[in-house]
């Protein structure tokens, strides 16, 4: 019941970034509205299917390390959780020349889909992305290929994917269909359970060497159940986030922001927003009567 009902719920998203051109968004519920830093941000009430705030939520920009959601999603329809990966050099030269955040992954360990799936998501491992595409398209440029298909599909109109780890590059996305993503992905309870979790303990083995990967995201101290952190020179300080307050469910998305600080900052504002609204007349927006609870 739940599966089918967050699935109408991506539907709507989808409807919503296929048919409706950035001057004609759904009204958001504007009391006080918060002084907004980010260059752009979006939050839905999902349970309500209300847009309670958009600011340029069409726009198309660099998205950092939120395209790794996209990557967990690709990675969730192929690959078994017990799958075992081998790290190669390339794997570990590849983060390491583009400066990227890492898991922390040594050439030749063997670990589980499962455990890449956490290295990706909470320490942002560019490492893990590489070694999963690798696997699983095979070949980066076949993974990418799946990824802007699986955009396609999701209706995600104003998203294209040139890389599976959000480093600079020709690719970018909007808020609105981040937001749509994070729905998305969020149906999947493994990727609802890795985005949630503040950290994950690997222990040694004969595979592979202990890791303790702790999520960046800080909102989850504030009850948020995920999603994904992200920054770039170029992407600004981005976050996708989902959270549930008084019983209903909100996902919203932050890019562009001026930092690690504001960005939780600025989500934690949407949130309080969001809040002062319950019970008032809203107009109804692309998700009206789509109630969801995400796992």
């Amino acid at each position: 019941m739940r599966n089918g009902v967050l699935i109408a719920l991506a539907a709507a998203f989808v409807t919503a970034g296929t048919a409706a051109a950035p001057a004609q968004a759904a009204p958001a519920r504007t009391t006080q509205a918060p002084p907004v830093t980010a260059r752009e941000a979006y939050l839905v009430d999902t349970t309500e299917g209300t847009v309670q705030f958009a600011k340029r939520e069409t726009r198309r920009v660099p998205i950092a390390s939120l395209t790794k959601v996209m990557t967990a999603y690709v990675v969730r329809r192929q690959a078994r959780l017990d799958d075992v990966l081998t790290i190669t050099k390339a794997d570990v030269r590849h983060a390491a020349a583009g400066g990227a955040t890492t898991a922390g992954l040594r050439a030749g360990e063997r670990l589980t889909v499962r455990d890449l799936l956490y290295g990706l998501m909470l320490p942002s491992g560019a490492d893990a992305a590489h070694a999963l595409a690798e696997r699983y398209g095979p070949g980066t440029a076949r993974f990418v290929a799946k990824m802007n298909d699986a955009a396609r599909a999701l209706g995600l109109r104003d998203t294209r994917y040139a890389n599976p780890d959000g480093l600079p590059s020709k690719g970018y996305s909007t808020a609105r269909d981040q937001a749509a993503l994070a729905v998305a992905a969020l149906r999947d309870p493994v990727i609802a359970s890795v985005a949630k979790t503040p950290k994950r303990v690997v222990g040694k083995s004969s595979l592979h060497r202990a890791h303790v990967w702790r999520n960046t995201n800080d909102l989850l101290d504030d009850g948020a159940v995920g999603l994904k952190t992200g920054f770039t020179n170029q992407a600004g300080y981005c976050l996708s986030f989902a959270a549930v307050r008084d019983g209903r469910t909100y996902v919203g998305v932050v890019l562009g922001e001026r930092s690690d600080k504001a960005r939780f900052a600025t989500a934690r504002k949407l949130l309080d927003l969001a809040g002062q609204n319950t019970g008032q007349d809203a107009g109804e927006g692309p998700l009206a009567g789509a109630g969801v609870t995400l796992p």
